[in-house]
């Protein structure tokens, strides 16, 4: 990268927008560098929380001083790629340290749905009456199951790698991998992919009918990934046996269908969602700040441009 700084520039601590919470750690990590603003307006650098969409028009209202926008997450689908680009604005994210979290959370969804935990727990604490009889809430194994992967990346593969070691068969489908074959055959369909405008929707009415009457679906990607209606029609009219959720189409509102169903198992985005994880995904994104904006170099953690 070009140093187009006067020394003026150079001697201030650059100013950076943050627009959410953030762990202490990471929070005393960017305040060793940089200077803290309340608003983008002006700013070199923003660290964006997914739920923020920056679109030309916060792009705009930031100014033309802004050289970076650090994502906190993996994926960037709150972030304008084009609308930066034209702006030579710098965008990085936080692969690889969410990779095992959202990997175990996955597994866990899995298993909590087959073994109907949530289920149970809602039944005891409604006050229900029962007894223990060996026809009692039977659930099913993970062991022997067919497990679906749409999207074999980093998070994809090690979920396939947790659920072989219960037993698990996995099959994959993505870009080089069709997907009507995995709908046809799993038992658990587990989404993995980005949400891009050909991933939108991905799972619609007609992809849920070509799944098993007893598959379940797992969603830890992007909701918008999954038509939460068609989804709902399907599992009303008992054509999938279940569905668990971390993430939801139209965060953080949930789909009112969804509620009323004693097979659906749904969390508030929680995959990635243990300290050290969030602790390593901020200093990574405090990284990618500090190399543009101290450094004057591309961090290797970059969307924007493109690696290679």
């Amino acid at each position: 990268m070009k140093d187009s700084r006067t020394a003026a520039d150079r001697s201030r601590r650059p100013r950076v927008h943050v627009t959410d919470r953030i762990p202490d750690r990471v929070w005393g990590a960017l305040q060793q560098d940089f200077e803290t603003a309340d608003a983008a307006a002006g700013v070199d650098g923003i660290l964006a929380s997914v739920t923020v969409m920056v679109d030309d028009s916060y792009l705009d209202a930031a100014g033309s001083e802004l050289k970076i926008v650090a994502n906190y997450g993996a994926g960037v689908n709150n972030i304008d790629l084009a609308a930066a680009s034209r702006r030579g604005i710098v965008v990085a994210n936080t692969p690889d340290v969410v990779t095992a979290a959202t990997a175990e959370f996955t597994i866990a969804l899995i298993l909590a749905l087959l073994r109907r935990v949530a289920e149970g727990d809602r039944l005891l604490r409604r006050r229900e009456p029962w007894r223990f009889t060996l026809e009692f809430m039977l659930g099913e194994s993970l062991a022997g199951k067919t497990l679906g992967i749409i999207g074999p990346g980093r998070i994809g593969r090690e979920v396939a790698r947790l659920a072989e070691a219960f037993g698990a068969r996995t099959l994959f489908a993505g870009r080089q991998e069709p997907l009507a074959p995995l709908l046809a055959e799993a038992d658990i369909v587990s989404v993995h992919c980005p949400l891009t405008e050909e991933t939108r929707h991905l799972i619609d009415a007609d992809a849920l009918a070509q799944m098993k009457r007893t598959a379940v679906l797992v969603n830890t990607a992007r909701g918008g990934i999954v038509d939460e209606a068609a989804l709902v029609a399907a599992l009303v009219r008992r054509e999938l046996a279940g569905a668990a959720l971390d993430v939801h189409e139209h965060e953080p509102s949930v789909a009112e269908g969804l509620l009323a169903l004693e097979n659906v198992l749904l969390t508030p985005h929680l995959g990635s969602g243990t300290l050290a994880t969030r602790e390593s995904m901020g200093m990574l994104a405090v990284d990618a700040l500090r190399a543009v904006l101290l450094d004057n170099r591309l961090p290797e953690n970059r969307v924007l441009p493109p690696l290679g």
